[in-house]
């Protein structure tokens, strides 16, 4: 991998965006195919067969032995578990929705993180992000009308997996709050490399609640799926080398092009009016979530500049 550039390169940085928004969603993909396996199974192999990728990728960055080392293990553990949490919510979800549908409500995410900052952590929200929170609510809902009944709320095998999609998204949300308080005196490569152990050994636990010997193509559909998420996780970390986060965040919303092509192609899945229109509402709220949080960064450092020395 290439070393470390201080200067932005935002071409590159979107380009890397680009790859690994294509690779993470072949993972998806792989995962989605050989969804009749336990659902720890394939969180299991997601993980575990990620760790020769993050392996390689520490060693040729000279990171490998130090890569271990944190003072703060509980920190990474909790972290790593509603990681896992939000995995397999995400997994299980992937067997009872069309492709499309389950990856626009994953795009609950940034929705989710603003409530727990403000809700559990204090942090001030303003009401230009509170109204960006409730539209993407009103886009979250349009996708799940289908499956919602007056009688009955969410109702079938698709209503479980809005359930589980949206429980997804808010353990995901968890986890990147965790990453943000933890980068703060964590390397990178110390929080990829405990995940992905603590994900594998959480997923390791489910062993006992029937796990079964895969088919010659379920082999090959699991060991891809951990090779394309190390490899997805790899290129993803990369990109923020170059570019600021502000910048490559949007690029995140190309997989429900991906989703709409792959679901059809492969699935043989169409997205209904309520998905395409739900979609387009949760994607607006996430960009102008993602705009806001750029717009406050630019003026807390402006206003750091600004302030005297102490």
């Amino acid at each position: 991998m290439a070393p470390f550039s201080p200067e932005p390169q935002p071409l590159k940085g979107i380009g890397l965006k680009l790859l690994s928004v294509s690779t993470l969603f072949g993972m998806i993909s792989c995962i989605k195919a050989a969804g009749d396996m336990p659902t720890g199974q394939l969180v299991f192999f997601r993980s575990f067969f990620a760790v020769p990728f993050v392996l390689g990728w520490l060693a040729t960055r000279g990171h490998l032995r130090g890569a271990w080392r944190t003072g703060r293990p509980i920190g990474h553990i909790v972290r790593g578990l509603f990681g896992v949490a939000a995995m397999a919510c995400n997994f299980y979800a992937l067997t009872l929705l069309p492709l499309p549908d389950a990856t626009a409500l994953f795009y609950a995410n940034p929705l989710f993180v603003t409530i727990i900052s403000a809700v559990f952590l204090g942090e001030m929200v303003r009401l230009f992000r509170w109204g960006a929170v409730i539209v993407g609510l009103i886009g979250v809902v349009i996708i799940s009308w289908p499956q919602i009944t007056l009688t009955e709320g969410f109702g079938g095998a698709q209503g479980t997996g809005v359930m589980f999609a949206l429980l997804g998204a808010f353990f995901a949300a968890w986890a990147m709050v965790m990453v943000r308080k933890l980068v703060n005196t964590e390397d990178s490569a110390t929080i990829v490399l405990w995940f992905s152990m603590v994900a594998s050994a959480a997923a390791l636990a489910t062993l006992p609640f029937g796990w079964r010997a895969p088919t010659m193509q379920e082999w090959i559909l699991l060991l891809s799926s951990g090779a394309l998420g190390g490899l997805g996780q790899i290129l993803l970390t990369q990109s923020y080398r170059y570019a600021s986060l502000a910048t490559i965040a949007p690029f995140e919303y190309t997989s429900m092009l991906l989703a709409i092509v792959i679901g059809f192609a492969i699935f043989n899945e169409i997205p209904t009016i309520y998905t395409i229109a739900g979609s387009a509402v949760i994607i607006a709220a996430g960009l102008l979530i993602i705009w806001r949080e750029h717009k406050l960064g630019l003026e807390r450092r402006r206003a750091k500049k600004l302030s005297p020395p102490s």
